[in-house]
């Protein structure tokens, strides 16, 4: 079988990328330029910072679940465009270690509609397969493990900081409850008893969605993995001048991103107030409704 057709025959990504005509503006690409996708999942964003920095521009392409990475190398050509699964908050190999070379940095740090859409994984609230919420089930604790194993406070403590669950020391009494008969081991179930627990608004979100947050965020270390890309990492990396930018779809994370780029000495904000979709895009897209956008210059 030729390439071609392996190509052709690859699986693709389902996900749409969010504010990509803001990410191409805030970015502000030129043509032979190095940038970075540390979040690359499907290659949507990849693909389209690809067609403006052609044909002497580089883009190196992170991801820590190695199935976003098959999607990606599905629709990103071999050439100029360089995939590795890795954290955003790794230094790259590629790059050397005596100064910077980048010149633009892109982090989205949304959940992709693949990753939701794969039962194995447990993401979304209606799968009945294992509750693991790890984007690289190889490394680290799956969630149903973990949440077998954690106290009733350390539970509660752990759902107010990392969910801000209103419900917190409910919903932590609950789940505990309920391992002593039956432990949680898929999304439906974890779904379920916090339905129980807390009630659903009319027209609002799924009651356990801020529950999913805090152990996806605890299984996958994504607050520590934020914080170092911005104080340690992206520094490192980017040349003078270069510019990050970030989407952000909880508050957490963009306080901590509003936070370093407004008071950390590396940065300059580009972006006095978070960038939002339009309308329209959320009309298109009604998962693209929390994203927040912030740009910022390595001083």
């Amino acid at each position: 079988m030729s390439e071609r057709s392996r190509a052709d025959d690859a699986p693709r990504s389902s996900h749409t990328p969010v504010l990509v005509a803001e990410v191409l503006d805030w970015l502000d690409l030129h043509p032979g330029q190095t940038v970075v996708d540390g979040t690359v999942g499907g290659g949507g964003h990849a693909r389209k910072i690809l067609e403006q920095i052609e044909p002497e521009g580089v883009l190196f392409g992170f991801d820590r679940d190695p199935k976003m990475l098959v999607l990606a190398r599905a629709v990103l050509p071999s050439s100029g465009c360089h995939l590795q699964q890795a954290s955003y908050a790794e230094r790259c190999d590629a790059f050397p270690e005596s100064g910077a070379c980048v010149d633009r940095m892109l982090l989205d740090l949304g959940l992709s509609s693949d990753q939701l859409a794969d039962d194995s994984r447990g993401f979304s609230f209606e799968s009945d397969g294992p509750l693991d919420l790890r984007f690289d089930s190889a490394v680290g604790q799956p969630a149903w493990e973990w949440l077998a194993a954690i106290s009733e406070p350390e539970l509660e403590s752990c759902l107010r900081h990392w969910g801000e669950v209103r419900e917190s020391r409910g919903v932590a009494r609950a789940l505990v409850e309920r391992r002593r008969t039956s432990p949680i081991q898929t999304s439906r179930e974890l779904a379920d008893c916090v339905s129980g627990v807390v009630s659903r608004q009319r027209g609002g979100r799924h009651p356990a969605t801020r529950v999913f947050q805090a152990l996806r965020i605890i299984v996958n270390e994504e607050l520590v993995q934020l914080e170092r890309a911005l104080a340690e990492t992206a520094p490192t990396q980017l040349v003078s001048g270069g510019r990050l930018v970030v989407i952000s779809f909880h508050s957490l994370e963009d306080r901590i991103v509003k936070r370093a780029f407004q008071e950390q000495e590396t940065w300059t904000l580009l972006t006095t107030r978070p960038v939002r979709p339009t309308t329209r895009e959320r009309r298109v897209n009604p998962r693209c409704r929390s994203a927040r956008l912030r740009a910022a210059v390595r001083n």
